[in-house]
């Protein structure tokens, strides 16, 4: 749902600029002049102490003189005027401003406070702010620009852009010009006193004329928030978001595996999957995919069929498209012998269909027709280096009309220069997405059909595979954290108390003892049961295996004794006057493969859950997704489906299949503990021992942390 006291902006009756100027050098003068030649068709109203006359409209010399209708006020003067003219607004009952000046919390201490009393002021007179340090918004279709921008600005299209970057706005004004394809709306967001991306994010969704979102991020306001927007934004619309910043931030000292691999990047890679938001890595993909999106129809399938006068380029192809999951279709006998029917006897009927170089603008659009109505075609490349004996221009004109009414998506990698500009107007006036190269078209092919089984997966989705935990577990987990007087250093919970929550919540954990002494470890062992393991207890130490501080298979009372004494020794060496508390002892389990499961809690996303490859080379091997907490079935499966780890609970070679289902209960249960009790920093199992098919799983080694808070 749009926010009510965002509509101003975009749909204004009045406009006024509050530090219009009469000198054409000016920033003020750009802007006013931006608005009268945009055609708003609204009340234009320019300020300006000084007073006289601009573009032919009177000068104000206060807001408090601008005759009505005015609800949008663009303020472009010094930042300390601000202030004042805020109030000023307020009082003349204007409640959405545009700050476009500079000089606040991006200079320092100084502007900072500056800017925080400018929202101080705006929510007293209930004034949205968009800014400030912003260059404004546009929309085409309306039209209006509140920019300063050079002109020409942007031609009226179907792709909205919403940027925290003012620069890069200007920018993507010219490169959508030169590569031909309009905005819709293109919002400038500065320093986000007020209005930030989640709140424009469904504001501009709404937009009839706006059929994709691009995000220019460089960070996120409320990352929770910003998800549940998301969520209901790309039910409708496909958002595609450049987040860039990507090597800076996220890294912690973390004291589990998941906190080290849990970095800034992994958490925005999880929020946008599970907002359905399409995560571009690039500028050029951000409005590569977003034109495809725009201008064709998704694909039912993976299957590509591709088309072309070269071979090498059809290799090309093939190869991009099975790297990025896409299938070479496989043609019904009836397209093979159609395709025979129009070719010459060298050409290939086969996928990729190779016509030759002396293929003529006929040839390909009759094979495009073909291709097309095979039912096993879901999408087609087609691929045009400059023909020998036609025009690239021809060409493209003759397979337009083909394109034009067929209700699959075709991309045409238009390989060239100055030979291909010809083709190059003709697509774009049709709306054809074209690409310099088969990777580019191979991508864009690859981005429909995610957005394809995005919508398909949602309709999908059943909220009953959740997980369900009762209020008295959720009771029981609380009660045991609000028992708890002390911690160990960094927080870590005692192993005991880690078992406890975890067996609340429904996950199987194996017992254990601890033994202070080698006699009484010996004695826990015989009253448990050869053969046991001994585990170093002590929280100082993270990686105990690596120190010798893990002891397997253990049949006898003074192999324990002696294994007891080692350990002590080994973490004595390796780190002096680290804390040992003893060993704990365990019964040794059947053989079964070990994966890992964590959960840490991100500073923007709240909890976020790991899956992968468990045991000492988790962090060597980097086998690991992740996900939101809490999180439905199909995510937890996403997850085993995207690592090795959990592909391989399917078997593998000598190893029979693990209990997979076991592993999935494991991870939703888990993220749910997480997500139930944020203080909970870190969440580790490691390794989680997965016993064949129906024989269920078992926590190993378990550690939490609480959060300094």
């Amino acid at each position: 749902m749009t926010d009510t006291s965002l509509i101003p902006f975009f749909s204004p009756k009045g406009v006024a600029i509050i530090g219009a100027s009469l000198d054409p050098t000016k920033l003020g003068f750009g802007l006013s002049r931006n608005l009268v030649q945009s055609n708003y068709r609204g009340a234009i109203h320019f300020v300006n102490i000084k007073g006289g006359n601009l573009l032919g409209h009177p000068v104000h010399t206060s807001i408090m003189e601008v005759p009505e209708p005015v609800d949008l006020a663009v303020l472009l003067i010094p930042a300390e005027a601000i202030p004042q003219a805020l109030q000023d607004c307020g009082r003349r009952g204007i409640n959405a401003a545009i700050i476009a000046s500079g000089g606040f919390r991006e200079t320092g201490s100084e502007g900072a406070a500056l800017e925080s009393k400018c929202l101080e002021i705006a929510q007293k007179y209930r004034i949205r702010l968009l800014g400030p340090n912003c260059i404004g918004l546009i929309d085409t279709h309306l039209p209006l620009d509140t920019t300063f921008l050079s002109p020409p600005g942007p031609t009226p299209g179907d792709v909205a852009f919403i940027s925290h970057s003012g620069a890069i706005c200007a920018a993507v004004i010219d490169w959508a010009r030169g590569q031909g394809f309009g905005l819709s709306r293109l919002v400038s967001l500065g320093n986000q006193v007020d209005i930030n991306e989640t709140d424009m994010l469904a504001q501009v969704a709404a937009d009839p004329y706006t059929k994709v979102l691009t995000l220019y991020m460089e960070g996120v306001s409320n990352g929770r928030r910003f998800v549940e927007k998301a969520q209901e934004v790309t039910r409708s619309k496909p958002v595609i978001a450049l987040k860039v910043g990507r090597f800076e931030g996220g890294k912690r000292a973390a004291a589990s595996h998941t906190g080290a691999l849990a970095g800034e990047e992994s958490a925005y890679n999880a929020a946008f999957r599970r907002a359905g938001v399409i995560r571009a890595e690039t500028s050029e993909e951000l409005f590569e995919w977003a034109r495809a999106l725009a201008w064709c129809p998704l694909p039912k399938g993976r299957n590509v069929a591709v088309l072309t006068n070269s071979g090498g380029p059809g290799v090309t192809a093939a190869d991009a498209l099975e790297s990025l999951g896409l299938r070479m279709a496989s043609f019904q006998p009836s397209t093979q012998t159609a395709l025979r029917a129009l070719l010459p006897p060298a050409a290939s009927a086969d996928n990729p269909v190779d016509m030759l170089a002396a293929a003529t603008p006929q040839q390909y659009a009759n094979c495009l027709r073909i291709l097309l109505a095979d039912p096993g075609v879901d999408s087609v490349m087609v691929i045009l280096p400059p023909p020998p004996m036609s025009t690239a221009g021809g060409t493209a004109k003759t397979m337009i009309p083909v394109i034009y009414t067929a209700d699959k998506p075709v991309v045409v990698a238009l390989m060239g220069e100055r030979l291909i500009q010809e083709a190059v107007e003709h697509f774009r006036a049709a709306r054809v997405p074209e690409y310099r190269f088969p990777e580019q078209a191979a991508a864009a092919l690859a981005i429909l059909t995610q957005r394809a089984e995005m919508l398909a997966s949602g309709e999908k989705a059943d909220e009953s595979t959740k997980v369900q935990i009762s209020q008295s577990q959720i009771d029981k987990v609380s009660s045991i954290l609000d028992s708890i007087t002390t911690v160990r250093k960094n927080n870590f919970l005692p192993t005991e108390t880690v078992q406890a929550l975890l067996d609340t919540y429904g996950i199987p954990t194996l017992p254990l003892a601890l033994g202070k002494s080698p006699t009484e470890a010996a004695d826990l062992a015989h009253q448990m049961g050869f053969p046991v393991a001994l585990k170093l207890a002590s929280n100082d130490i993270t990686h105990k295996s690596d120190i010798g501080g893990v002891i397997l298979h253990l049949q006898t009372p003074e192999e324990v004794q002696n294994g007891y004494n080692r350990i002590m020794r080994n973490a004595r060496e390796a780190h002096p006057g680290a804390e040992s508390n003893g060993v704990y002892i365990q019964h040794m389990l059947p053989e079964g493969q070990e994966v890992i499961i964590g959960t840490v809690q991100d500073s923007q996303f709240g909890s976020l859950l790991m899956f992968g490859s468990g045991g000492i080379e988790v962090e060597g091997l980097k086998d690991i997704a992740f996900s939101l907490a809490p999180l439905p079935k199909d995510e937890a499966e996403w997850m085993l489906n995207n690592t090795w780890a959990g592909k391989k609970l399917a078997g593998y070679r000598n190893i029979p299949p693990g209990d997979r289902e076991a592993v999935v209960d494991v991870i939703l249960r888990l993220a749910h503990l997480a997500a139930d009790f944020p203080q909970l920093a870190e969440i580790e199992i490691n390794p989680l021992l997965v016993f064949p098919i129906g024989q269920g799983v078992c926590a190993l080694d378990v550690r939490a942390k609480l959060s300094n808070g």
